[in-house]
């Protein structure tokens, strides 16, 4: 099945989306990454739904990425004698560590690391940024903060110091065993929550040992500061907008998911735009305007993948939903101002063999108006170096190991294919055009750009360009 657009896209599977059925219609309708929130889902839930994605994937003869988002650390506040509290602007409040019921001056923060890391002029934010209180004075034990914006707190409500880098762990004991359980069944992405600096990515890293790609999700001001030191250690980025914009000012979040894409593609990074994108669409049929110009700009910018949640986990209309992300995508690749944009972001290729053969493949194949270019890949480099280039040829990534396939069904523009790797030079063009003729990218007399790396099946050594017809044989 070849789909009509580049950018791909990721669907969150929920109670709304969690059998055979449903999954199927979701890859019809245009899904191309399952994704599974650990948040919600347990380990044998993961299980089952690992293999739901599977029978669907035998079915169809395509590759299928199945990404499991790790919940991360939960900061929260304890509870209330009368269950909730109204804090007044330009009052004062205290957290401490007192497990005595909360009062309208103060309420228990069970998370000893705060009161070691905050300082007097921090921001404190409550409720998803709804409350905003300043830190006045702070010790190992109390926090006194000034009320900002001010507001109902109930129990248990979040907290997050988008001014404090936190002396913990992105991954909680909960984290490290759906990490470990989720690697073990096969999944090809782990979404890394709560990433503030490049030891928390090398730490998912060391943990899954190339068994899945770790993808950092950036929703913390903090890590914006290490954005290019995450780059180089992370396999993938995903812009956590919602996280993000608690605690940045929402006006700045445009602009950082900008930063953030671009910064990307030029370390040749697969980045995810997510959140709240179609939020209209877990009630209603069709989306807002706002919200289909939201999808649009972020496949303007050249993302290489755009996601639901809600919407398709919990939403009324999950197949709807990914139908509707489909539509506006073709119909955005297909606007006139779409390539333009596209060509000014691109980067130039680094000085390598590799960088050098998929840029001339794009700058060839345009030249030439060829039908396709086939790369032949085998952990995965060759296509991301291919994907990179943005070229408005189509790319379809040619592999023997079915999970390089699976990890690269996220990347933009990747059309994945497994094969048998070719045995000799002639045996590698006959394979690539007779694929690309197959997989309805090429008629006969119509030429394609192969590239590989001789001698064949030896990893990222990409360092060969061949210009082939797909004869009638094929």
């Amino acid at each position: 099945m070849r789909r009509q657009r580049r950018v791909k896209i990721v669907a969150t599977l929920g109670p709304a989306s969690s059998s055979l059925d449903v999954i199927s219609r979701l890859f019809d309708s245009g899904a191309d990454v399952f994704r599974i929130n650990m948040s919600h889902t347990s380990h044998a839930e993961m299980t089952r739904l690992h293999g739901l994605i599977r029978q669907v994937e035998d079915k169809n003869r395509r590759p299928i990425a199945i990404l499991a988002d790790l919940q991360g650390p939960k900061l929260r506040i304890g509870t209330f004698a009368k269950g909730s509290v109204t804090l007044e602007e330009g009052s004062q409040f205290t957290f401490d560590l007192s497990d005595k019921p909360g009062s309208e001056t103060r309420v228990l923060l069970p998370h000893p690391e705060i009161f070691a890391t905050a300082a007097a002029g921090d921001c404190l934010l409550l409720n998803d940024g709804r409350l905003k209180l300043e830190i006045e004075k702070a010790s190992r034990s109390r926090i006194l903060a000034r009320v900002i914006y001010g507001g109902t707190l109930s129990d248990r409500k979040g907290i997050s110091l988008p001014d404090t880098v936190l002396p913990m762990s992105a991954m909680t004991e909960k984290d490290r065993a759906d990490l470990d359980h989720a690697v073990n069944v096969g999944v090809d992405w782990i979404a890394l929550s709560f990433v503030q600096r490049p030891e928390d990515v090398a730490e998912a890293r060391k943990m899954a040992r190339n068994r899945a790609l770790i993808m950092a999700k950036l929703e913390k001001p903090a890590a914006l500061t290490h954005l290019d030191q995450i780059l180089e250690l992370a396999d993938g980025i995903m812009v956590a907008r919602g996280d993000l914009g608690v605690e940045l000012p929402i006006e700045q979040v445009p602009g950082r998911q900008k930063q953030i894409t671009r910064a990307a593609r030029a370390a040749g990074r697969p980045v995810v735009v997510a959140t709240q994108m179609l939020e209209s669409m877990i009630h209603e049929p069709v989306p807002t305007r706002a919200e289909v110009s939201d999808v649009a700009t972020a496949v303007f910018e050249g993302a290489d993948a755009i996601m639901l949640s809600a919407e398709s986990a919990v939403g009324a209309y999950p197949d709807g939903a990914v139908a509707m992300m489909d539509k506006i995508a073709q119909s955005v690749e297909h606007d006139p101002f779409y390539a333009g944009i596209i060509h000014a972001q691109r980067t130039e290729p680094q000085p390598t063999s590799a960088d050098a053969i998929s840029a001339a493949a794009r700058t060839i194949s345009e030249t030439l108006n060829a039908a396709a270019i086939v790369c032949y890949t085998s952990s995965g480099a060759t296509g991301l170096r291919a994907a990179r280039e943005r070229p408005a040829t189509p790319i379809i990534a040619l592999t023997p190991i079915a999970a390089t396939g699976r990890r690269l069904a996220l990347v933009w523009g990747l059309h994945c294919v497994l094969t048998e790797d070719a045995q000799t030079l002639d045996d590698m063009v006959a394979r690539a055009t007779r694929i690309a003729h197959r997989e309805g990218f090429a008629e006969a007399g119509q030429r394609v750009i192969i590239t590989a790396g001789v001698p064949l099946r030896t990893p990222g050594a990409t360092n060969l360009l061949r210009i082939a017809f797909v004869d009638k044989s094929d």
